[in-house]
């Protein structure tokens, strides 16, 4: 059997930058080939950066991306690299034959741009595939975005035929079975597989099963890092044509994977023209017919330890916090610190993600606020590093009540308006980015205060439930004392009871339910969308669903004006569950 050596680059694009994408992908092929590699696969839309979201129609946007692509194939040969097979992901245009055979023309985005992954080789594209299932579920628009392709690209290297694919191409029946009746010994899957908790035990069931189908090896490559609301956890994935793993890259950080892959030899002629298999057109290039030398040394298969489920999840934030920051060209964060334990864990995730000389914390007392409130906020200070400033709001409250006389709740948030303008004044002069510290429980309840605690430019932890919360901080303080560090947050931080502290005496089970029922219910009602009388009828009080449901509701108008952050769960706020704002519908039981 002929042996092809496979690098997998599993990378962090930023969108828009064409150029600097380009250099990354120069530097995966000078480091693939300094490894023996004949194939480099990149994940999907690298040169672009993924997802490009409205960019896809813009003219100058697709022009720009093609010429990369061209520039990336001289630069390729000039620079010693002509001999090495590179399949990259990019944005093009709508091949024509394609555009003909669309069913509806009225239907194609402007100017028709393709989800799409070139072959370059000898210094030439020479050969283009198209993403033909466009996915359009969740947090993705693609059918709104791009064109579809309607081909099958199969390219012989080293006397194997490589089957190409691009991400929601093997979630859909067609381009698996189509390399099968192709007899492709190989299968190549660019991707843009966001993260969420579990999915990459579904992604290598889901990679099994194709492989099986397609009676040949598979290779996933997927993209890592943090783009708004997304985050890419990488988990680039090799199972054989049994579905038997292979090799794997680790989660949340960029790898080159490189190994030796024993595959069947090219035994498929040329296609007579208009051939189809399942549907789509089969197109077969010949880039060498001839299988290479065998390796003096074959290379070892990795498989990377994997992070267990409260880890990846926390990570994920990290990630996605890091990547925010530096994507956006912001050098450092600001947070208000209340000693609560939802501020707390934001603060180690930040920490985390920065360094401590980058994370800087505020203390907004008020006359309601308790000793160990002050004293937790110290003590994460003291054990993380991170930058800890006191502000006392009391004066600051006074003056307004002098001139409004508020009272009740208008009176109790206030305060949390205060202290939102004392971050974002601090924010203005300094440059840091205001970090929102709600978490998904409160957003899904409307717990908090718009234009208040609510402010900031981006929200580590609105997908993270209450209950969550806690679980992650324990875990990360586990963490540490695995590893023989200082647990970073406060004990006393998890232990007490949540609080407000906008008036004397406040916890938050006074407006809302414990939150180990509340999060019970919105996994119900928000997660898995059920309707009221179907969460009632999973043995919930009806009281009880009926108060979740109307918060729920109620509550759009808020979540509508708060701060992006990374999606960890299967249906967040914002991407994944978009209601209108105004409407009379309301869950009967």
């Amino acid at each position: 059997m002929p042996t092809l050596r496979l690098a997998l680059a599993q990378m962090n694009p930023v969108v828009g930058d064409i150029d600097g994408n380009l250099e990354a992908v120069v530097e995966r092929a000078h480091a693939a080939r300094a490894a023996g590699a004949h194939v480099l696969v990149t994940p999907e839309m690298v040169l672009n950066g993924y997802p490009i979201e409205d960019l896809a129609y813009r003219a100058t946007f697709i022009a720009a991306s093609r010429a990369a692509v061209e520039r990336l194939a001289a630069r390729l040969a000039d620079e010693g690299l002509g001999d090495l097979v590179v399949i990259v992901g990019h944005l093009d245009t709508a091949k024509t034959g394609a555009l003909a055979s669309l069913p509806d023309r009225l239907g194609v985005p402007k100017n028709a741009p393709t989800n799409s992954a070139s072959v370059i080789t000898g210094g030439k594209i020479v050969a283009r595939y198209d993403k033909h299932h466009l996915p359009n579920y969740g947090v993705f628009d693609e059918f709104r975005h791009f064109t579809p392709g309607d081909e099958t690209q199969i390219v012989q290297v080293g006397g194997v035929d490589v089957a190409v694919a691009i991400c929601e191409d093997i979630w859909q029946d067609g381009p698996s079975a189509a390399a099968d009746a192709a007899e492709a010994g190989l299968l190549v899957v660019l991707n843009g597989s966001p993260y969420e908790a579990a999915k990459d035990d579904v992604r290598l069931d889901l990679c099994a099963r194709r492989a099986r189908e397609g009676q040949c090896a598979l290779a996933y490559v997927n993209l890592v890092g943090g783009q708004d609301e997304l985050v890419f956890d990488g988990d680039t994935i090799v199972v054989d044509s049994g579905g038997e793993l292979i090799a794997r890259s680790p989660q949340f950080e960029e790898d080159l994977l490189v190994l030796d892959l024993d595959l069947p030899a090219a035994t498929a002629s040329m296609p007579a023209p208009g051939t189809r298999f399942h549907g789509l057109r089969v197109e077969r290039t010949v880039v060498s017919a001839e299988p290479f030398p065998e390796p003096a040394e074959r290379l070892l298969p990795k498989v990377a330890e994997r992070w267990d489920d409260l880890g990846e999840r926390y990570q994920a934030l990290v990630l996605g916090l890091r990547d925010y920051v530096r994507k956006n060209g912001f050098s450092s964060v600001l947070m208000g610190l209340s000693g609560g334990i939802d501020s707390t864990l934001v603060g180690a995730i930040a920490v985390d993600a920065l360094g401590a000389d980058r994370v800087f914390g505020v203390s907004n007392p008020s006359a309601w606020s308790t000793e160990h409130s002050k004293s937790d906020a110290v003590e994460l200070a003291r054990r993380t590093g991170l930058a800890l400033d006191t502000v006392a709001i009391a004066s600051v409250f006074d003056a307004y009540q002098e001139l409004l006389h508020l009272d009740g709740l208008a009176e109790e948030n206030l305060q949390a308006r205060v202290r939102a303008v004392i971050w974002m004044g601090l924010s203005n002069q300094h440059g840091h980015l205001v970090l929102a510290c709600g978490n998904k429980s409160e957003l899904a309840t409307g717990y908090s205060t718009i234009y208040g605690d609510a402010v900031g430019g981006y929200a580590p932890i609105k997908d993270v439930p209450k209950t969550l919360v806690w679980e992650l901080s324990r875990w990360r303080n586990a963490w540490a004392e695995r590893r023989g560090e200082t647990p970073p947050i406060p004990e006393n931080a998890i232990a007490k009871p949540p609080s407000a502290e906008l008036r004397p005496g406040q916890l938050d089970t006074d407006s809302l339910p414990p939150y180990e029922v509340l999060d019970a219910v919105l996994d119900a009602y928000v997660e898995r969308d059920l309707g009221a009388a179907e969460v009632v009828a999973e043995g919930f009080d009806p009281a009880l669903v009926e108060r979740v449901v109307t918060l729920v509701d109620r509550a759009e108008y808020k979540r509508r004006q708060y701060p992006p952050g990374p999606k960890i769960s299967r249906r967040n706020f914002g991407r994944d569950r978009r209601v209108p704002i105004t409407t009379r519908w309301r869950e009967s039981l």
